[in-house]
C-alpha cells in the first residue's frame, strides 16, 4: 500500500529506489529522509511532497525538484521566461552576500583542486538557518565533522536492500492491523446496530411500561369499585382446603363461619333486585363445599355421641369440650340441613336418656345397700321403750322421736353426692334422709347441667321444645328417683325423717330456681306428693297410739309410767308423765323443722305453705295428749290434779321454749293458756 506511494512519488521516505532504475553518476539530490533533516514542513497523510511550494529566498528550502520523466523536453522547460528574475540576484540570495568583481581573480589552481568532487555526496544538508556563504564559512572550520555527518546520512543501495525485509514485515504488520481494524470496524458497526436495536427495545419497553401503568391505574379504579362486591361472594382457597381436608378444630370453625357468611351474602343477592351474574357461577361451588362441610359435621357429632356410651368417659367433659365448644357446627347444620340436624339431635337425646338411666340405676342400687334404721309402729309415741328395744333385737339403739344431730343434713348440705363405691362399702346404719339427699342432689346437679347444655347447644329453640327435649331425657331417670323415694318412705313411720326429706326437697327446689332450671319442677312436685301423704300417715300412727293409751285408762288409774318411777305406778304422784316427755321431744323436733329459721326457708311465705299440714297434724296430736293428761289426772285429788296438769304443761313449755318460728310461738301460747287455766305456777 505504502510501497506504491514510494515508487510513484518522491516523498520524504527512507525506502530505496526501485531496482530497475539505472544508476546515474550525477550527484543525487538531497533527500528528506536523512537524519539531519530539520524544520520539515508538516503534511497530511493523503498529501504528496510535490505539493510543497519552493521558496527560493529561504535558506532552508530543499534543493530537490520534481523528478521529470524520461524523454521529456528539458531544453524547452529551462528556457527562461521574459519576466524571469536576474540570476545574479538569485545567486546572491542563495550565497548570502553580494558578489564582488575580484572574486574570480583570487582563484588559484590550488583552489580548483579544493573544489574537487567529494567521495560521497550528501543529499540532504542541514544549513542550520545559515546562508550558503555563512554555512561554508562555518563548515570550513571543522571539515571532519561535516564529513562524518555526511557519512552517517548517506544510505547506499545495499543498506536499502538490507532494510527491505524490515519494511515488508512492517507492511505485513500494517496489513494485519488493517484487518484487525476492519474487524473492529465491523464489531463497532454491529455494536452500533445492536445498540440501535437495544435503544428501540428500550423505547418499546418504555411504551409498554407506560401502557401497563395506565392499565394498572385503570385496574385499581375498577378494583376499588368491584373489590368489595367480589370479596363478598368469593372465598379463599385456604378456607376451601381447610373445610374439605382439614380436621375439625377452632380454625376449622372459623373457616366454616367464613363460608356461612358468604352463603348469606349470596342468598341475599340472589333474592335482591340487583342480580349479580357472578353469583350463578359461584353458587355450585359453594353448594359443593357446603355439602362437604355438612358431611364433616355429621361424622364429628356421630363420633362424639358414640363416645358418650363409653363407660370410662365423663359425659359432662364431652359435652363441654366437644359439643359446646363446637355448637356453631350444629347451628350451621340446622340452617343448611334441618333434617340431618334433627336426626343428630334425636340421637343425642336417646343416648343421654340411656346414659342417665343406666348410671342412676346403678347409683340407686348402690344406695339401697346402705343399712337403714327401722322406725315402725313400735316407735309410736305411747309405746313402751323397753318393748321397742326388744322388738328391734340387736339393732343399734336410736331415738326416733328426737331430732338431735339429724338436722345437720339441712344446716350444712353437701355440695357433692355420695360416691357409689362408698355407698356399697358402708356398713353403718343411717336414716332415710341420707340416701334421699345423696340421690336427689346428684340428680338435680345433672338435670340442671343438662338443661343448661340443651339451652346453649340447641339454638333458636322455644321453651316448649326445650322442655320436650329435657323430659325425653330425664323422664325415666326421674321415675327412678321417685321409685327410690317410695322405697325409702313406704316401710317407715319416721315422721322426722320424712319431714327432713321434705325440707331437702324444698332446698333442691330453691336450688333449681337459682340455677334457672324450671323444667325439673315437676320432679320436685312429684316428690312432695309422695312425702306429704306418708308424713300424714306417720302422724296418724302417733295420734292413734295416744288414743289407744287414753282408752286404756280405767277407773281413774294411771296406766303409764311416770318420769319419777319407771316400771311402777305410784298412786297420787304429780310428776310429769313419761308421755309428756316423749311428746315434748317430738314436738320440739317438728317445730324445729318448721320454724322460719330453717336453713331451707327462703321466704316466710314459703314456710307458711308447709306449716299448714304440719300444724294440723300437731293440733290433732296435741288434742289427744291433752285428753290423755286430763283423764290421767282424774285419779288425783282436787288440788293435786291441777298441780299434775301444771307440771306437765310446764315441762312442755320448757322443752319448746327456745324453739323459733311462728308455729312454735303458737304452741307456747297455747300451753301458757292451759297452764293459767289450771292455776299452775
Amino acid at each position: 500500500m505504502w510501497l506504491d506511494r514510494f515508487s510513484g512519488h518522491s516523498t520524504p521516505s527512507g525506502s530505496p529506489p526501485p531496482h530497475n532504475r539505472s544508476y546515474s553518476p550525477a550527484p543525487r539530490r538531497p533527500s528528506h529522509l536523512g537524519p539531519g533533516t530539520a524544520n520539515r514542513p508538516a503534511f497530511s497523510p493523503r498529501s504528496s511532497s510535490l505539493n510543497v511550494s519552493i521558496k527560493l529566498n529561504s535558506p532552508t528550502t530543499s534543493l530537490n525538484s520534481p523528478r521529470l520523466p524520461n524523454g521529456s523536453g528539458l531544453k524547452q522547460q529551462i528556457s527562461s521566461p521574459a519576466d524571469s528574475a536576474n540570476p545574479l540576484k538569485s545567486l546572491e540570495e542563495i550565497i548570502g552576500r553580494p558578489l564582488r568583481e575580484n572574486d574570480a581573480e583570487h582563484d588559484t589552481p590550488g583552489d580548483k583542486d579544493d573544489l574537487a568532487k567529494p567521495a560521497q555526496l550528501v543529499e540532504n544538508i542541514d544549513f542550520k538557518g545559515l546562508g550558503l556563504y555563512d554555512f561554508l564559512k562555518d563548515g570550513a572550520t571543522d571539515p571532519g565533522d561535516e564529513l562524518d555527518c555526511q557519512k552517517d546520512t548517506v544510505q547506499t543501495a545495499e543498506e536499502y536492500e538490507k532494510d527491505k525485509d524490515k519494511f515488508e514485515d512492517l507492511h505485513q504488520s500494517i496489513l494485519a492491523c488493517d484487518d484487525v481494524l476492519k474487524s473492529v470496524e465491523i464489531s463497532l458497526t454491529n455494536f452500533q446496530k445492536d445498540l440501535g436495536a437495544v435503544s428501540a427495545e428500550i423505547e418499546t419497553l418504555q411504551s409498554r411500561s407506560t401502557a401497563l401503568n395506565t392499565k394498572l391505574e385503570n385496574r385499581r379504579v375498577v378494583e376499588k369499585l368491584l373489590g368489595p362486591a367480589v370479596e363478598e361472594i368469593s372465598i379463599a382457597p385456604t378456607t376451601v382446603k381447610r373445610i374439605s381436608e382439614g380436621p375439625i378444630d377452632q380454625t376449622w370453625v372459623k373457616a366454616l363461619g367464613d363460608l356461612d357468611k358468604r352463603l348469606k351474602v349470596i342468598e341475599s343477592k340472589a333474592k335482591g333486585p340487583d342480580k349479580v351474574l357472578a353469583v350463578s357461577d359461584v353458587e355450585p361451588l359453594l353448594e359443593d363445599l357446603t355439602n362437604k362441610a355438612i358431611e364433616q359435621i355429621r361424622d364429628f357429632f356421630v363420633s362424639q355421641i358414640k363416645a358418650l356410651r363409653s363407660p370410662s368417659l365423663n359425659a359432662q367433659i364431652i359435652q363441654q369440650r366437644a359439643f359446646l365448644a363446637y355448637k356453631d357446627l350444629y347451628a350451621f347444620l340446622v340452617r343448611h340441613h334441618a333434617q340431618l340436624a334433627e336426626e343428630i339431635g334425636q340421637a343425642y337425646i336417646n343416648t343421654m336418656r340411656w346414659y342417665y338411666f343406666s348410671h342412676f340405676t346403678q347409683y340407686k342400687q348402690a344406695l339401697e345397700k346402705i343399712p337403714l334404721f327401722v322406725v315402725d309402729k313400735h316407735d309410736a309415741l305411747s309405746s313402751d321403750p323397753s318393748t321397742q328395744r326388744t322388738a328391734k333385737n340387736a339393732q343399734s339403739t336410736h331415738d326416733a322421736l328426737s331430732l338431735g344431730r339429724r338436722i345437720d343434713i339441712i344446716k350444712r348440705p353437701s355440695s357433692s353426692a355420695l360416691p357409689s363405691y362408698l355407698a356399697e362399702e358402708s356398713r353403718t346404719p343411717v336414716y332415710i334422709e341420707t340416701p334421699f339427699q345423696a340421690f336427689n342432689t346428684a340428680l338435680i346437679d345433672n338435670a340442671s347441667f343438662e338443661y343448661s347444655f340443651l339451652a346453649a347447644f340447641f339454638p333458636n329453640v322455644s321453651f316448649h321444645a326445650l322442655s320436650q327435649y329435657f323430659n325425653s331425657i330425664f323422664t325415666s331417670t326421674f321415675a327412678i328417683g321417685h321409685g327410690l323415694t317410695k322405697d325409702l318412705i313406704d316401710p317407715t313411720y319416721d315422721c322426722l325423717g320424712i319431714l327432713l326429706c321434705v325440707r331437702l326437697n324444698q332446698h333442691l327446689a330453691f336450688e333449681l330456681q337459682r340455677r334457672k332450671c324450671p323444667v325439673a319442677d315437676s320432679y320436685v312436685n312429684g316428690t312432695n306428693m309422695l312425702l306429704w301423704p306418708r308424713f300424714q300417715l306417720a302422724m296418724d300412727m302417733h295420734v292413734e297410739s295416744v288414743k289407744r293409751s287414753t282408752a286404756a285408762l280405767s277407773g281413774g288409774a294411771r296406766a303409764t309410767l311416770s318420769l319419777t318411777s319407771a316400771g311402777t305406778n305410784i298412786k297420787g304422784s304429780t310428776a310429769p308423765h313419761v308421755l309428756t316427755q316423749r311428746f315434748g321431744q317430738f314436738l320440739q323436733s317438728i317445730l324445729a323443722l318448721s320454724g322460719n329459721e330453717a336453713p331451707t326457708s327462703g321466704t316466710r311465705e314459703a314456710v307458711t305453705s308447709d306449716i299448714e299440714p304440719v300444724a294440723r297434724s300437731l293440733e290433732r296430736l296435741r288434742t289427744e295428749v291433752e285428753a290423755f293428761l286430763t283423764k290421767s289426772s282424774k285419779s288425783l285429788a282436787q288440788g293435786r290434779r291441777e298441780r299434775f296438769l301444771g307440771n306437765n304443761y310446764s315441762l312442755l313449755l320448757t322443752i319448746i321454749g327456745d324453739t323459733g318460728g311462728s308455729l312454735a310461738k303458737q304452741m307456747r301460747d297455747w300451753f301458757e293458756g292451759l297452764k293459767e287455766t289450771v292455776g299452775g305456777e
